[in-house]
């Protein structure tokens, strides 16, 4: 870990896209892919969402002139969901278009639970249009087993987290437990699939799961943690993505991963090295 990420700066987040596009050409010289996220959850006005669709915008358009290999993440909050949710689900849907005409891969990314079933709306529509879309999905919730076998019916490629918005359980065990089953009921179709974690024994388990179809699985961590896993993945085949979000409002994103880190400390437990 360098004393940038030690001491904080820098670690979670980046300024400006073009520092993002610097770390991506980084992780691709590594056989690491990226998901690009803008900062900026919540939006309260049409003028603020119209900030987003630029920043998103110019993000697919750096990244298809760049060559890079990189998705972006949307939240549905910072396109408006929050006081219209027919715009959100209509910029939506124009990122996803541009996102596949330019090459990018495109992905709804997790909220609170108020947001998941807009978010599953927004990547049905998507799904149903012909473009490409994958959905994260949070262990912590108990819907979540039912809204897989939805994802899978539309085409969605599901992305497997524990839940960083407080879900149904905060047992870790029982956390742990379901995004084990949730891999597992994916393995069982034999779909793709994405799973977001740092959690060494979920790792330990998947690998040997996944060995004979690693083609369908990509281990997606973030930026600032588990960088010795991430490279050693790569180094062996897998399918590796780091994700990087950049921009001016960092705070309820280091929040929760400051609050994260802070859990594992009081459980006497550690992310992946």
């Amino acid at each position: 870990m360098t004393v940038q990420e030690m001491t904080g700066i820098g670690r979670w987040t980046l300024d400006s896209l073009d520092q993002a596009l610097a770390r991506c050409r980084m992780r691709n010289d590594q056989d690491i892919s990226c998901t690009l996220h803008v900062l900026d959850e919540y939006s309260k006005t049409t003028e603020e969402v119209n900030a987003v669709v630029t920043a998103y915008r110019e993000t697919i358009s750096a990244v298809q002139a760049g060559s890079l290999r990189a998705s972006i993440s949307v939240k549905l909050s910072s396109l408006g969901a929050i006081f219209d949710g027919d715009l959100a689900r209509e910029e939506i849907a124009r990122l996803c278009r541009e996102a596949k005409m330019s090459g990018v891969g495109f992905e709804i990314d997790m909220e609170g639970r108020g947001l998941v079933g807009a978010a599953i709306e927004a990547a049905s529509a998507c799904a149903g249009g012909g473009l490409p879309v994958t959905l994260a999905l949070q262990a912590s919730l108990d819907r979540t087993p039912g809204d897989l076998r939805l994802l899978l019916a539309y085409g969605i490629v599901p992305r497997f987290v524990k839940g960083a918005y407080g879900g149904d359980t905060e047992d870790f065990r029982e956390v742990q437990r379901r995004l084990l089953s949730l891999v597992r009921e994916a393995a069982g179709y034999g779909v793709t699939f994405q799973i977001g974690t740092h959690d060494p024994l979920v790792i330990r388990e998947v690998c040997p799961l996944m060995e004979d179809h690693r083609e369908k699985l990509t281990f997606g961590f973030l930026m600032g943690l588990s960088n010795e896993t991430k490279l050693e993945l790569a180094g062996k085949g897998w399918q590796v993505s780091e994700y990087v979000p950049f921009g001016r409002e960092p705070g309820p994103y280091v929040t929760r991963r400051e609050r994260y880190l802070r859990e594992l400390r009081e459980q006497d437990r550690s992310p992946a090295p």
